[in-house]
C-alpha cells in the first residue's frame, strides 16, 4: 500500500514578511495560481487514492490549511503538538499511517517545492516504492546543475538517471569551493529530502541508530486511539515532547546502510529563499526581477523587487543586488548575498 506523507508544519521563515507563522510559504500562491501546497497534492493523485494521502502540520496553520485543501478529510491532517525537527515529524507520522494500513510503504514529501516535469516524478516515485519494497529507505538524489551552496549533498557511485544506486555518504552544505569540487567530480547529487520505504523498515533503523526516537515512538503508540486511527494533538504532547530535536538525515540516513538513492532530473527547486525568484521568474532589461508591482528601476541592476499588493509602487535609482519585499504590514529589504539572514529580523518582531 503507497501513501504520503507530506510536511506541512514549516514556518516559512525566509520568506518573511510575505509568509508568516499563520500563513507560511507552502500556502502562498506565489509560484502559480495555486498554493504550493496544493500543487504538491495535486501532482500525487494520479498515483493514489486521496486517503492515501496524509498531511503532517501544526495547531496554528490547521486552519488555513483547511481552507487550502477542503477536499482533505480530518483523519489524514495529522498535527503535531510541538516542533522537533524533522526525524520526529516523521517517526509520529509513519506511526500514525500505520494506524490506518498494515506495513504501509510511505513516502515523506515536502509541501513547499516546486517539481516541473511531474509525470517524470511520478515514474521514479514508482521505481522508488519497489526499492522500497525491498526493504530499502529511498531517497531522490538531483542531479546538480551548477555548484550550490544551499543544498546537502549525497555521494554516490553511479549517476545514472532513474537507476537506483548505493549511497555512499551525506555531505552538509558546503561552502563554494567544496561545492565546485563536488560538482565536478560527478559523484554527488543534491539531497532533495524525499524519502521512501516501509513502515517497518524504518521503525527498526530507528531501533538500530536512533533509540530515543523508537522508544518514544512505541510509548505514543499506545496513547493512539486505534478505533479510528487519529489522535488529538493535546493528548499526546506530553509524550511528544521527549522526541529529541534531531533531523532524519543525522538520526538515520547517515548512518543506515540500506540506503539507496535514485539520481534524478525532473525540474526540481525546493523554493528555499527569495533567490529561487531568480530562477522562476524572467527578469528585465537590467538582470531586475519585478513581481506584482509597478517599478521604475534606474541604474539599478540585479534586485528582486516584490509587493504583496499589486497597487504597490516600488523605485530605484543605484540600487544593486537587494531584495525589496512590501506587504500591507512590513517592508522588507536586503542584500542578497544575507538572504538567509532574515531570521535575525524574526527574532526581534
Amino acid at each position: 500500500m503507497l501513501t504520503f506523507l507530506i510536511m506541512a508544519g514549516g514556518s516559512g521563515e525566509r520568506f518573511w514578511p510575505l509568509s508568516t507563522k499563520e500563513k507560511p510559504k507552502q500556502l502562498l500562491k506565489i509560484f502559480s495560481n495555486k498554493s504550493l501546497i496544493r500543487l504538491a497534492y495535486e501532482r500525487i493523485l494520479p498515483l493514489v487514492d486521496k486517503d492515501q494521502i496524509f498531511i503532517a502540520t501544526n495547531e496554528i496553520q490547521l486552519k488555513a490549511l483547511k481552507e487550502e485543501l477542503p477536499e482533505v478529510n480530518d483523519t489524514r491532517i495529522i498535527i503535531e503538538p510541538a516542533f522537533r525537527d524533522t526525524a520526529s515529524a516523521i517517526s509520529y507520522g509513519s506511526l500514525m499511517i500505520s494506524k490506518c494500513y498494515d506495513n504501509p510503504t510511505i513516502c515523506v514529501l515536502a509541501s513547499d517545492h516546486l517539481i516541473a516535469n511531474e509525470e517524470e516524478f511520478r515514474k521514479i516515485i514508482k521505481i522508488a516504492e519497489t526499492e522500497a519494497e525491498k526493504g530499502n529507505i529511498v531517497t531522490l538524489g538531483m542531479k546538480p546543475e551548477y555548484p550550490e551552496t544551499g543544498y546537502g549533498y549525497i555521494e554516490v557511485d553511479k549517476t545514472i538517471l532513474n537507476k537506483p544506486t548505493k549511497a555512499l555518504a551525506f555531505k552538509e552544505k558546503p561552502n563554494l569551493e567544496i561545492a565546485k569540487d563536488y560538482f565536478s567530480s560527478g559523484k554527488y547529487l543534491w539531497n532533495s529530502g524525499m524519502f521512501i520505504f516501509k513502515y517497518n523498515t524504518m521503525l527498526e533503523s530507528l531501533k538500530k541508530y536512533s533509540p530515543n526516537h523508537y522508544e518514544v515512538s512505541l510509548e505514543l503508540n499506545k496513547l493512539i486511539d486505534t478505533n479510528n486511527g487519529v489522535i488529538t494533538a493535546n493528548k499526546v504532547r506530553d509524550t511528544f515532547i521527549k522526541f529529541e530535536k534531531r533531523s532524519i538525515d543525522y538520526a538515520v540516513m547517515e548512518k543506515a546502510n540500506n540506503i539507496v538513492v535514485i539520481p534524478s532530473s525532473f525540474g526540481w527547486n525546493d523554493v528555499g529563499s527569495y533567490l529561487a525568484f531568480d530562477e522562476l521568474f524572467n527578469k528585465d532589461e537590467n538582470n531586475n526581477v519585478i513581481y506584482n508591482v509597478k517599478s521604475i528601476t534606474i541604474d539599478s541592476t540585479n534586485n528582486i523587487i516584490i509587493s504583496q499588493d499589486d497597487k504597490n509602487n516600488i523605485n530605484l535609482l543605484g540600487v544593486n543586488n537587494m531584495i525589496i519585499v512590501i506587504t500591507k504590514d512590513n517592508l522588507l529589504i536586503i542584500p542578497k548575498d544575507r538572504c538567509q539572514e532574515i531570521k535575525k529580523i524574526l527574532a526581534k518582531v
